[in-house]
C-alpha cells in the first residue's frame, strides 16, 4: 500500500510515520507537508534514507502541489492542520484557509485520483467543554475558538464528501496529545523546557482545567487501526481517559525534574478557555485498541525525551518562537509580578 500522509513533518505526523513504517514493513510513505514554523524535517532524520519514505515540500492548500503527489495513493491520513488555540485567538484567518479549505483541495484531488481511503485528523475540542460525561461520537458539535471550529468545519466537510459523493472518509477526533518532538509553544513541553531552563511555568488561571494527555503513540495506533478496520462514514473518538488538570502536570513536571514548585506562575487566563475535555472511545476500543500509557506515564516519558534532547528543542526556543512567547507570556507574567 502507498499512503500520503499530510502535515508529516509535524508532530504527530512525525511520529505516524515512524510507527507506520515500522509496522508495515512492505508499504511505502509520502510525506506532503509545507514547513511551517512547526514543522521539523528533524522528527524524520532517522528515516529519511529509508527507500519506502519520501518527502515532498508543499502547502495542501495547493492543488497543483497536491494533485503532484496523490496519483498512485491508496489512502490518505490528513495530519496538516494549524492545530494552537492562542495562535488561533490571534489569527484566525490561517486556521481557516488550512483546516477547512486545505481540507476541500485534498478531498477533491483524492477523489478525482480514486484514492480508496481518506482519514480526516479531527479533535475532541470540537465539541467544547465536557461538563459531565464523557462525549460519544453523536455528541453535539459546541467548538468555542478559531481553531475548534476550524477543525469542525473541515470534519463536517470531510463528512459531506461520504454523504454527497459516497467518498469513503473516515473522520477521528483525538484527545491531547504528548510525546516527543511536540513544539513548544504546548502546554507540556513549554513546562517541561521552562522547567529545565529554570525559567516560570505560566500557568493560565487557577491551572484547574482539565485534559485527557493521552501519548501521541496512543493515538498513531488507533489511526493505523482505523486505516485497516474503520467504517467509511463514522466518526471515532480516540481518547485515553488520562485525564489530569493542568495544575496537577506542571506540579508532576516539577517533581520529576527536581524542581521546586514556585516556579508555577498563575497568569492571566486566555479567552474562551474550555475548562474541561472528555470523550467516550467505547467505539474505537470495540475494534481492538487500548491506550499503552496511563497518565502519568504518558507525561513522564514525555518529560524524560525533553530531558535527553535539549538538542532538539533548545535551537527552536529562539527566533519565531522566542517573539510569540514574548507576545503571550510576558505581559502576563509581568501582570503576576514574574519574569521570564
Amino acid at each position: 500500500m502507498k499512503i500520503l500522509v499530510t502535515g508529516g513533518a509535524g508532530f504527530i505526523g512525525s511520529n505516524f510515520i515512524r510507527m507506520y513504517l515500522d509496522r508495515h514493513p512492505d508499504d511505502v510513505v509520502v510525506n506532503l507537508d509545507k514547513l511551517t514554523y512547526a514543522g521539523n524535517l528533524e522528527n524524520l532524520r532517522d528515516v529519511e534514507g529509508d527507500a519506502r519514505y519520501s518527502f515532498v515540500k508543499g502547502d495542501i492548500c495547493d492543488r497543483e502541489a497536491v494533485d503532484g503527489v496523490m496519483p498512485g495513493c491508496d489512502a490518505v491520513v490528513n495530519f496538516a492542520a494549524e492545530t494552537h488555540v492562542d495562535r488561533s485567538i490571534g489569527d484566525p484567518e490561517g486556521f481557516l484557509r488550512t483546516d477547512i479549505f486545505g481540507v476541500h483541495v485534498l478531498l477533491e484531488s483524492a477523489r478525482e485520483h480514486g484514492v480508496g481511503r481518506f482519514v480526516q485528523i479531527s479533535t475532541d475540542e470540537v465539541y467544547g467543554p465536557a461538563l459531565g460525561d464523557p462525549f460519544p461520537e453523536d455528541a453535539p458539535l459546541n467548538p468555542r475558538n478559531p481553531y475548534s471550529a476550524s477543525k469542525a468545519g473541515g470534519e463536517y466537510l470531510a463528512r459531506s464528501y461520504f454523504l454527497t459523493y459516497g467518498y469513503p472518509v473516515i473522520v477521528t477526533r483525538g484527545a491531547n496529545n504528548i510525546g516527543p518532538n511536540q513544539y513548544p509553544e504546548k502546554a507540556l513541553p513549554l513546562f517541561t523546557t521552562n522547567a529545565i531552563e529554570g525559567e516560570p511555568l505560566p500557568l493560565y488561571g487557577s491551572g484547574e482545567q482539565e485534559r485527557d494527555y493521552m501519548h501521541v503513540l496512543d493515538h498513531c495506533a488507533g489511526v493505523d487501526l482505523l486505516l485497516e478496520k474503520g467504517e467509511p462514514g463514522e466518526i471515532y473518538n480516540i481518547g485515553a481517559g488520562n485525564h489530569m488538570r493542568n495544575i496537577d502536570m506542571a506540579r508532576f513536571i516539577l517533581r520529576e525534574l527536581g524542581k521546586s514548585e514556585d516556579l508555577i506562575v498563575h497568569v492571566r487566563d486566555r479567552e474562551g478557555h474550555d475548562f474541561r475535555y472528555a470523550i467516550d472511545s467505547s467505539k474505537l476500543r470495540a475494534l481492538g485498541w487500548s491506550p499503552e500509557f496511563d497518565a502519568e506515564g504518558a507525561v513522564r516519558d514525555a518529560i524524560r525525551w525533553y530531558v535527553a534532547n535539549p538538542a532538539w528543542w533548545m535551537p527552536l526556543k529562539s527566533g519565531e518562537y522566542r517573539d510569540y512567547y514574548e507576545r503571550m507570556y510576558r505581559e502576563r507574567l509581568e501582570e503576576a509580578g514574574a519574569s521570564g
